[in-house]
Protein backbone atom coordinates (compact mmCIF):
# COMPACT_ATOMS: atom_id res chain seq x y z
CA UNK A 1 0.00 0.00 0.00
CA UNK A 2 2.83 2.42 0.59
CA UNK A 3 3.91 1.85 -3.00
CA UNK A 4 0.77 2.29 -4.28
CA UNK A 5 0.68 5.83 -4.18
CA UNK A 6 2.14 6.65 -7.29
CA UNK A 7 2.59 10.53 -7.92
CA UNK A 8 0.95 13.60 -5.56
CA UNK A 9 1.69 17.04 -6.32
CA UNK A 10 0.80 19.81 -3.69
CA UNK A 11 1.38 23.56 -4.32
CA UNK A 12 2.28 26.72 -2.17
CA UNK A 13 2.27 30.50 -2.19
CA UNK A 14 3.27 31.45 1.54
CA UNK A 15 2.53 34.79 2.35
CA UNK A 16 5.23 34.96 4.87
CA UNK A 17 8.13 34.47 1.90
CA UNK A 18 9.76 37.42 0.88
CA UNK A 19 11.97 36.26 -1.71
CA UNK A 20 10.85 34.18 -4.84
CA UNK A 21 12.50 30.71 -4.47
CA UNK A 22 10.58 27.79 -5.48
CA UNK A 23 11.39 24.36 -3.23
CA UNK A 24 10.11 21.28 -4.61
CA UNK A 25 9.98 18.55 -2.07
CA UNK A 26 9.97 14.76 -4.04
CA UNK A 27 9.28 11.98 -2.12
CA UNK A 28 9.67 8.67 -2.96
CA UNK A 29 7.47 6.73 -1.23
CA UNK A 30 8.08 2.91 -0.22
CA UNK A 31 11.96 3.21 1.05
CA UNK A 32 14.29 2.99 -1.82
CA UNK A 33 17.54 1.06 -1.89
CA UNK A 34 19.94 3.35 -1.61
CA UNK A 35 22.75 0.93 -1.74
CA UNK A 36 21.89 -0.28 -5.25
CA UNK A 37 21.69 3.27 -6.20
CA UNK A 38 24.63 4.97 -4.90
CA UNK A 39 26.96 1.46 -4.60
CA UNK A 40 30.39 1.12 -3.17
CA UNK A 41 32.56 1.10 -5.71
CA UNK A 42 36.42 0.26 -3.77
CA UNK A 43 37.63 -1.06 -1.00
CA UNK A 44 36.83 -3.30 1.83
CA UNK A 45 32.83 -1.86 1.51
CA UNK A 46 33.17 -3.20 -2.02
CA UNK A 47 33.73 -6.49 -1.47
CA UNK A 48 31.31 -6.35 1.94
CA UNK A 49 28.56 -5.17 -0.57
CA UNK A 50 29.58 -7.70 -3.12
CA UNK A 51 29.19 -10.90 -0.60
CA UNK A 52 26.10 -9.63 0.65
CA UNK A 53 24.29 -8.62 -2.65
CA UNK A 54 25.18 -11.34 -5.08
CA UNK A 55 21.94 -11.14 -7.35
CA UNK A 56 21.14 -7.13 -7.06
CA UNK A 57 24.47 -5.57 -6.80
CA UNK A 58 24.98 -2.65 -9.21
CA UNK A 59 28.82 -4.22 -10.95
CA UNK A 60 31.88 -1.53 -11.47
CA UNK A 61 32.38 -2.65 -14.90
CA UNK A 62 31.10 -3.91 -17.93
CA UNK A 63 27.22 -4.60 -18.80
CA UNK A 64 25.64 -1.91 -16.17
CA UNK A 65 27.78 -0.64 -14.45
CA UNK A 66 27.57 2.16 -12.12
CA UNK A 67 28.24 5.63 -13.26
CA UNK A 68 31.48 6.77 -11.29
CA UNK A 69 30.55 9.82 -8.61
CA UNK A 70 34.20 9.74 -7.02
CA UNK A 71 36.46 7.44 -6.15
CA UNK A 72 34.14 6.04 -3.38
CA UNK A 73 31.38 5.98 -4.97
CA UNK A 74 28.86 5.76 -7.97
CA UNK A 75 25.72 5.94 -9.32
CA UNK A 76 23.33 3.23 -10.77
CA UNK A 77 23.13 3.39 -14.70
CA UNK A 78 19.55 4.16 -14.19
CA UNK A 79 20.30 7.46 -13.08
CA UNK A 80 22.58 8.51 -16.26
CA UNK A 81 20.21 11.55 -16.69
CA UNK A 82 20.97 12.96 -13.98
CA UNK A 83 24.95 12.80 -14.55
CA UNK A 84 24.92 15.60 -16.21
CA UNK A 85 23.03 18.24 -13.72
CA UNK A 86 25.86 16.73 -11.06
CA UNK A 87 28.81 17.28 -13.24
CA UNK A 88 27.81 21.04 -13.94
CA UNK A 89 27.62 21.51 -10.32
CA UNK A 90 24.07 21.69 -9.94
CA UNK A 91 23.32 17.96 -7.84
CA UNK A 92 24.85 16.61 -4.97
CA UNK A 93 24.30 13.72 -2.80
CA UNK A 94 23.80 13.32 0.73
CA UNK A 95 24.34 9.62 2.06
CA UNK A 96 23.31 7.82 5.13
CA UNK A 97 20.19 10.70 6.17
CA UNK A 98 17.54 9.06 7.58
CA UNK A 99 15.32 9.43 10.81
CA UNK A 100 17.20 9.29 14.47
CA UNK A 101 14.45 6.28 15.03
CA UNK A 102 14.58 3.07 14.75
CA UNK A 103 11.04 2.58 12.78
CA UNK A 104 10.24 0.29 10.07
CA UNK A 105 7.26 1.23 9.22
CA UNK A 106 6.66 2.89 6.20
CA UNK A 107 3.72 4.87 7.32
CA UNK A 108 5.54 5.67 10.63
CA UNK A 109 8.57 6.57 9.02
CA UNK A 110 6.67 8.91 6.45
CA UNK A 111 4.64 10.33 9.13
CA UNK A 112 7.88 11.67 11.08
CA UNK A 113 9.75 12.46 7.90
CA UNK A 114 6.70 14.92 7.08
CA UNK A 115 5.72 16.38 10.33
CA UNK A 116 9.32 16.77 11.16
CA UNK A 117 9.20 15.24 14.29
CA UNK A 118 10.63 11.75 14.44
CA UNK A 119 8.60 9.66 17.36
CA UNK A 120 5.89 11.68 17.93
CA UNK A 121 2.68 10.88 16.16
CA UNK A 122 0.35 13.63 17.29
CA UNK A 123 1.87 16.23 15.94
CA UNK A 124 -0.81 18.66 14.28
CA UNK A 125 1.03 20.15 11.26
CA UNK A 126 3.74 19.10 8.90
CA UNK A 127 6.77 21.16 8.21
CA UNK A 128 6.38 22.65 5.29
CA UNK A 129 3.11 24.11 7.01
CA UNK A 130 5.42 25.70 9.56
CA UNK A 131 7.49 26.65 7.51
CA UNK A 132 4.97 29.02 5.13
CA UNK A 133 3.30 30.07 8.37
CA UNK A 134 6.98 30.87 10.20
CA UNK A 135 9.03 32.39 7.36
CA UNK A 136 9.22 36.59 7.93
CA UNK A 137 8.52 38.90 5.16
CA UNK A 138 5.60 39.69 2.71
CA UNK A 139 5.20 38.59 -0.48
CA UNK A 140 3.66 41.08 -2.34
CA UNK A 141 3.55 38.35 -5.77
CA UNK A 142 0.06 37.35 -7.07
CA UNK A 143 0.14 34.28 -4.93
CA UNK A 144 -2.07 31.03 -5.29
CA UNK A 145 -3.01 29.25 -2.47
CA UNK A 146 -2.00 25.36 -1.84
CA UNK A 147 -2.99 22.80 -4.56
CA UNK A 148 -2.92 19.18 -4.51
CA UNK A 149 -3.15 16.83 -7.03
CA UNK A 150 -5.31 14.26 -6.56
CA UNK A 151 -7.10 13.23 -3.19
CA UNK A 152 -4.69 13.00 -0.71
CA UNK A 153 -2.85 16.20 0.84
CA UNK A 154 0.50 15.81 1.98
CA UNK A 155 1.24 14.99 5.77
CA UNK A 156 4.02 17.78 5.45
CA UNK A 157 1.07 20.07 4.58
CA UNK A 158 -0.97 18.98 7.26
CA UNK A 159 -3.01 21.47 8.91
CA UNK A 160 -3.06 24.34 6.21
CA UNK A 161 -6.39 25.69 5.74
CA UNK A 162 -5.85 26.39 2.07
CA UNK A 163 -5.18 22.88 0.51
CA UNK A 164 -7.07 22.73 -2.91
CA UNK A 165 -7.14 19.68 -5.25
CA UNK A 166 -6.27 19.66 -8.86
CA UNK A 167 -5.24 16.88 -11.19
CA UNK A 168 -3.91 19.52 -14.23
CA UNK A 169 -3.94 23.10 -14.50
CA UNK A 170 -6.35 22.87 -17.79
CA UNK A 171 -9.54 21.02 -15.69
CA UNK A 172 -9.20 23.20 -13.00
CA UNK A 173 -12.29 25.61 -13.75
CA UNK A 174 -15.84 25.68 -13.12
CA UNK A 175 -17.63 22.46 -13.79
CA UNK A 176 -21.61 24.23 -13.82
CA UNK A 177 -23.74 24.93 -17.09
CA UNK A 178 -21.78 27.67 -19.04
CA UNK A 179 -25.01 29.80 -19.18
CA UNK A 180 -25.57 30.12 -15.58
CA UNK A 181 -21.86 29.72 -14.05
CA UNK A 182 -21.78 33.57 -13.44
CA UNK A 183 -24.57 33.61 -11.18
CA UNK A 184 -23.78 30.46 -9.55
CA UNK A 185 -20.60 31.30 -8.54
CA UNK A 186 -21.87 35.32 -7.48
CA UNK A 187 -24.69 32.30 -5.13
CA UNK A 188 -21.61 30.69 -3.87
CA UNK A 189 -20.16 33.50 -2.48
CA UNK A 190 -23.68 34.92 -0.93
CA UNK A 191 -23.47 31.14 0.46
CA UNK A 192 -20.43 30.83 2.16
CA UNK A 193 -19.88 34.25 4.21
CA UNK A 194 -19.33 32.73 7.75
CA UNK A 195 -16.32 32.09 9.91
CA UNK A 196 -16.61 28.68 9.85
CA UNK A 197 -13.60 26.19 8.28
CA UNK A 198 -16.55 25.45 5.29
CA UNK A 199 -17.10 29.03 4.67
CA UNK A 200 -13.06 29.51 4.22
CA UNK A 201 -12.54 26.53 2.31
CA UNK A 202 -15.06 27.06 -0.24
CA UNK A 203 -14.05 30.65 -0.93
CA UNK A 204 -10.39 29.83 -0.86
CA UNK A 205 -11.45 27.57 -3.93
CA UNK A 206 -13.44 30.30 -5.66
CA UNK A 207 -10.62 32.49 -5.60
CA UNK A 208 -8.63 29.54 -6.79
CA UNK A 209 -10.79 29.16 -9.53
CA UNK A 210 -10.63 33.06 -10.39
CA UNK A 211 -6.91 33.08 -10.92
CA UNK A 212 -6.53 29.93 -12.85
CA UNK A 213 -9.37 30.73 -14.89
CA UNK A 214 -8.09 34.16 -15.46
CA UNK A 215 -4.46 32.89 -16.46
CA UNK A 216 -6.15 31.67 -19.31
CA UNK A 217 -3.94 27.66 -19.00
CA UNK A 218 -4.84 25.73 -21.84
CA UNK A 219 -2.53 22.71 -23.27
CA UNK A 220 1.27 22.90 -22.14
CA UNK A 221 3.89 22.57 -24.09
CA UNK A 222 7.34 22.31 -22.61
CA UNK A 223 10.72 24.05 -23.61
CA UNK A 224 12.25 23.10 -26.82
CA UNK A 225 13.52 19.41 -26.88
CA UNK A 226 12.60 18.81 -23.11
CA UNK A 227 10.31 15.40 -23.15
CA UNK A 228 8.92 14.20 -19.78
CA UNK A 229 8.89 10.28 -18.92
CA UNK A 230 5.13 9.10 -19.80
CA UNK A 231 3.17 8.65 -17.05
CA UNK A 232 1.79 10.14 -13.78
CA UNK A 233 5.81 11.25 -12.40
CA UNK A 234 6.30 13.03 -15.68
CA UNK A 235 3.05 14.38 -15.63
CA UNK A 236 2.36 15.87 -12.64
CA UNK A 237 6.14 17.46 -12.91
CA UNK A 238 5.49 19.08 -16.25
CA UNK A 239 2.29 20.72 -14.22
CA UNK A 240 4.23 22.40 -12.06
CA UNK A 241 6.50 23.73 -14.79
CA UNK A 242 3.54 25.09 -16.18
CA UNK A 243 2.15 26.72 -13.39
CA UNK A 244 5.76 27.98 -12.28
CA UNK A 245 5.75 29.82 -16.12
CA UNK A 246 2.79 30.99 -15.37
CA UNK A 247 4.38 33.35 -12.71
CA UNK A 248 1.50 32.80 -10.23
CA UNK A 249 3.51 32.92 -7.43
CA UNK A 250 4.00 29.34 -6.71
CA UNK A 251 6.70 28.48 -3.94
CA UNK A 252 6.92 25.45 -2.69
CA UNK A 253 5.42 22.23 -4.66
CA UNK A 254 5.74 18.42 -3.43
CA UNK A 255 5.29 15.46 -5.17
CA UNK A 256 5.23 11.56 -4.82
CA UNK A 257 6.77 9.00 -6.84
CA UNK A 258 5.43 5.83 -4.92
CA UNK A 259 6.44 1.58 -6.04
CA UNK A 260 9.82 1.50 -4.27
CA UNK A 261 8.94 -1.24 -2.05
CA UNK A 262 11.24 -3.66 -3.65
CA UNK A 263 10.97 -6.75 -1.77
CA UNK A 264 11.32 -9.19 -4.56
CA UNK A 265 13.04 -9.10 -8.10
CA UNK A 266 14.45 -5.93 -7.81
CA UNK A 267 15.91 -6.64 -10.87
CA UNK A 268 19.36 -6.96 -12.40
CA UNK A 269 21.30 -4.30 -14.34
CA UNK A 270 20.76 -2.67 -16.48
CA UNK A 271 17.14 -4.36 -17.02
CA UNK A 272 14.91 -4.91 -14.07
CA UNK A 273 11.97 -3.16 -11.81
CA UNK A 274 14.09 -0.65 -10.22
CA UNK A 275 16.22 0.10 -13.61
CA UNK A 276 13.09 1.15 -15.03
CA UNK A 277 11.74 2.98 -12.05
CA UNK A 278 14.59 4.57 -11.68
CA UNK A 279 14.83 5.57 -15.52
CA UNK A 280 11.39 7.51 -14.66
CA UNK A 281 12.58 9.84 -12.10
CA UNK A 282 15.64 10.48 -13.42
CA UNK A 283 14.40 11.23 -16.79
CA UNK A 284 11.42 13.30 -14.88
CA UNK A 285 13.68 15.79 -12.67
CA UNK A 286 16.32 16.09 -15.89
CA UNK A 287 13.27 17.05 -17.87
CA UNK A 288 11.69 19.62 -15.61
CA UNK A 289 15.09 20.54 -14.57
CA UNK A 290 16.02 21.80 -18.80
CA UNK A 291 12.48 23.16 -19.12
CA UNK A 292 13.14 25.65 -16.20
CA UNK A 293 16.57 26.31 -17.12
CA UNK A 294 15.88 29.23 -20.00
CA UNK A 295 17.41 32.06 -21.21
CA UNK A 296 17.24 35.55 -19.26
CA UNK A 297 13.80 36.05 -17.01
CA UNK A 298 12.83 32.79 -18.17
CA UNK A 299 15.96 31.33 -16.32
CA UNK A 300 13.79 29.68 -13.47
CA UNK A 301 16.76 27.60 -12.18
CA UNK A 302 18.19 30.09 -10.49
CA UNK A 303 15.18 30.33 -8.29
CA UNK A 304 15.19 26.41 -7.93
CA UNK A 305 15.89 24.01 -5.39
CA UNK A 306 14.96 20.32 -5.60
CA UNK A 307 15.12 17.53 -2.91
CA UNK A 308 14.08 14.06 -3.01
CA UNK A 309 13.53 11.69 0.42
CA UNK A 310 12.43 8.44 0.92
CA UNK A 311 11.41 7.20 4.62
CA UNK A 312 14.33 4.65 4.67
CA UNK A 313 16.79 2.87 2.93
CA UNK A 314 16.66 -1.47 2.44
CA UNK A 315 18.46 -3.79 4.27
CA UNK A 316 21.87 -4.61 3.64
CA UNK A 317 22.20 -7.93 2.76
CA UNK A 318 19.61 -9.08 -0.02
CA UNK A 319 16.92 -11.29 0.15
CA UNK A 320 15.71 -15.22 -0.71
CA UNK A 321 13.44 -13.45 -3.49
CA UNK A 322 16.18 -11.38 -5.07
CA UNK A 323 15.04 -7.75 -3.70
CA UNK A 324 15.32 -6.16 -0.05
CA UNK A 325 13.31 -5.65 2.89
CA UNK A 326 13.26 -2.50 4.99
CA UNK A 327 16.14 -1.21 5.86
CA UNK A 328 17.12 2.18 8.15
CA UNK A 329 19.65 4.88 6.21
CA UNK A 330 18.41 5.81 3.60
CA UNK A 331 20.26 9.10 1.26
CA UNK A 332 18.94 12.33 -0.38
CA UNK A 333 19.51 14.36 -3.70
CA UNK A 334 19.39 18.25 -3.59
CA UNK A 335 19.62 19.92 -6.96
CA UNK A 336 19.51 23.37 -8.47
CA UNK A 337 20.43 26.77 -9.63
CA UNK A 338 22.42 27.47 -6.41
CA UNK A 339 23.50 24.02 -5.05
CA UNK A 340 26.69 23.68 -4.28
CA UNK A 341 26.86 20.34 -6.34
CA UNK A 342 29.33 17.67 -7.73
CA UNK A 343 29.83 16.27 -4.24
CA UNK A 344 29.12 13.66 -1.70
CA UNK A 345 28.20 14.60 0.89
CA UNK A 346 27.73 13.13 4.71
CA UNK A 347 29.77 10.53 7.08
CA UNK A 348 29.81 7.31 5.41
CA UNK A 349 29.48 4.76 8.31
CA UNK A 350 30.67 2.07 6.67
CA UNK A 351 29.39 -1.37 5.75
CA UNK A 352 31.37 -3.48 7.88
CA UNK A 353 29.08 -5.98 10.34
CA UNK A 354 30.38 -3.73 13.53
CA UNK A 355 29.38 -0.09 11.07
CA UNK A 356 25.83 -1.08 10.34
CA UNK A 357 23.04 -0.32 12.75
CA UNK A 358 21.45 -3.06 14.35
CA UNK A 359 23.80 -5.41 12.60
CA UNK A 360 21.64 -5.28 9.28
CA UNK A 361 21.10 -1.53 7.94
CA UNK A 362 23.18 1.26 6.54
CA UNK A 363 23.31 3.44 9.88
CA UNK A 364 22.27 7.13 9.76
CA UNK A 365 25.16 9.84 10.42
CA UNK A 366 23.40 12.60 8.83
CA UNK A 367 19.32 13.55 9.92
CA UNK A 368 17.08 14.40 7.19
CA UNK A 369 16.29 17.90 8.90
CA UNK A 370 19.82 18.95 8.70
CA UNK A 371 19.32 18.87 4.96
CA UNK A 372 16.07 20.61 4.90
CA UNK A 373 16.94 22.93 7.53
CA UNK A 374 19.91 23.97 5.35
CA UNK A 375 17.45 24.31 2.50
CA UNK A 376 14.70 26.26 4.38
CA UNK A 377 17.85 28.39 6.05
CA UNK A 378 20.06 29.05 3.02
CA UNK A 379 17.56 29.05 0.33
CA UNK A 380 14.07 29.88 1.69
CA UNK A 381 15.63 32.80 4.09
CA UNK A 382 13.61 31.47 6.91
CA UNK A 383 15.37 31.46 10.11
CA UNK A 384 13.32 29.86 12.33
CA UNK A 385 14.39 26.42 12.25
CA UNK A 386 12.98 25.73 15.97
CA UNK A 387 9.87 26.22 14.80
CA UNK A 388 10.13 24.55 11.55
CA UNK A 389 12.08 21.61 12.96
CA UNK A 390 10.63 21.32 16.48
CA UNK A 391 13.45 20.43 19.02
CA UNK A 392 16.16 19.54 16.74
CA UNK A 393 19.38 21.69 16.73
CA UNK A 394 20.93 22.12 13.47
CA UNK A 395 24.59 20.32 13.08
CA UNK A 396 27.85 22.00 11.69
CA UNK A 397 26.65 23.35 7.51
CA UNK A 398 27.29 20.49 5.41
CA UNK A 399 27.43 23.21 2.59
CA UNK A 400 24.42 21.37 0.93
CA UNK A 401 22.94 24.99 -0.74
CA UNK A 402 24.72 28.41 -1.64
CA UNK A 403 22.82 31.05 1.11
CA UNK A 404 21.23 33.82 0.25
CA UNK A 405 22.75 37.27 0.52
CA UNK A 406 21.29 39.17 3.72
CA UNK A 407 17.41 39.97 2.62
CA UNK A 408 15.67 43.00 4.57
CA UNK A 409 12.42 41.80 4.67
CA UNK A 410 11.26 45.43 6.09
CA UNK A 411 11.74 47.05 3.04
CA UNK A 412 9.28 45.06 1.38
CA UNK A 413 6.55 45.86 3.76
CA UNK A 414 4.16 48.40 2.20
CA UNK A 415 4.04 51.26 4.17
CA UNK A 416 0.64 51.15 4.95
CA UNK A 417 1.27 47.91 6.77
CA UNK A 418 4.69 49.37 8.53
Amino acid sequence: MAGARLTNIALASPAGVANDEILIVVFIRGGWDVLSIFPPLAGADRSYYEAARPTIKVPVSGTGAAIQLNSQFGIHPALAPLQNLYQAGKMNVVLATGLQDDTRSHFDAMEYIETGTPGIRATPTGWLTRHLSSSPGLDASLLLPVLSAGVQTPTSLLGDPKVIAVDTPSSFSFQGNWRYTNDQRMALRHIYTGNTWLDAAAVETLNALDIMENAAIGAYTPATGVTYPAGPFGDTLKTIAQMIKLDLGIRIATVDIGGWDTHQYEGTNPAGYLSNLLAIFAGGLAAFYQDLDGAGAQNYTSRLTMVAMSEFGRRFKENADQGADHGHGSAMIVLGGNVNGGRVLGSWPGLSAAQLYQGVDLAVTTDYRQVLSEIVSGRLGNPNIGAVFPGFTMAPLLGIVKARPAFNYTALIPSVLK
